[in-house]
Formats: C-alpha cells, structure tokens, sequence
C-alpha cells in the first residue's frame, strides 16, 4: 500500500520578493565594483593582455547575470512552497529542476527564527531547521507567521521524539 502525501501549499510571504531584489542588487553592486577596481590595476600596471579579456567576459557574465536578477525573485516566490504537518516538514521549491524534501518530524533536533536587517525592515523572520544531518530553510514569512511554525514545528518534533522511545 503505498501512501498519499499531499503537496505543500503555502506559500512565502510576498514581501520575500522584495527582500531578493535588495539582496541581489547589493550583491551585484559589490560584483561591479570589484569589477572595476580590477580593470583599473589592469590599466595602471599593464597586467598581460590576456587578463583584460578574462575581465571583459566576466564583465559580460556579471550583466547576464544582473539581468536575470530582475526576474529570478518572481519565479522563485511562484515556484517556492511548505507545509508542516505531523509527520513531515515539506519543502518544494525550484524553477528548472523541482527540488521537494520531506523532513520527517523525528529527525528534526531544532529549529530557530532568524531576521537579519532588510528581512527586519519588512516585518519578516526566516526559520531553519537542522536535523542530524543536513540543515533546511524556510526564507520568509512574516514574523508572527514564522513564530507560530517555529513552535509547531518544534511541538511535532517533541512528540515524535517521545513516541519512538
């Protein structure tokens, strides 16, 4: 007899797509600038001429990749979904390749909240999870949200550590 797990369907807060653009524009702003401090020593110290097109290509990579910055967050937030129940924390997300983890509640040894400052800025809390191991992450969902998973979460992983005793 084989057994029907539900896929997960709730969803990130939406706010998360924001919290991706930020972190992706910093990220890349930072990239540039290396970037240009890079082609700068090439221009002053006349670095072999085979250094000026390594920078050029990761120069056209790095615009590649900005560019697709813009629209990742979106697919990302469509494609990403948990769910916790008694048995099984669910964790399905992925644009290209579908990753979908079932974490059995007994393994589960914590589970915390974490918010950093842009996650702060808009009221959002991230929860991790480690189990033996492998550590998991629910990226965002606003704070009082992430508070009450995090006790469910535990609760269910108190009482399946209880039973198999």
């Amino acid at each position: 007899m084989q057994m029907k797990i539900s896929e997960p369907e709730r969803i990130l807060a939406k706010d998360m797509i924001k919290v991706w653009l930020i972190r992706d524009a910093l990220l890349n702003a930072i990239g540039f600038a290396i970037l240009g401090v890079l082609f700068y020593l090439d221009y002053r110290f006349l670095w072999a001429e085979w250094i000026w097109w390594i920078l050029l290509f990761i120069t056209a990579a790095s615009v590649v990749g900005a560019v697709w910055s813009l629209f990742k967050p979106y697919i990302l937030y469509k494609s990403w979904r948990y769910e916790a129940d008694h048995e099984f924390l669910q964790l399905k997300s992925g644009i290209w390749f579908e990753e979908h983890q079932l974490v059995p509640m007994a393994k589960i040894q914590a589970v915390e909240t974490q918010q950093g400052p842009i996650l702060r800025r808009y009221g959002l809390s991230s929860i991790s999870v480690q189990t033996t191991g492998s550590s998991h992450l629910i990226e965002a969902l606003r704070k009082e949200d992430a508070v009450v998973l995090r006790n469910q979460i535990a609760h269910y992983a108190k009482v399946q550590e209880v039973d198999d005793q």
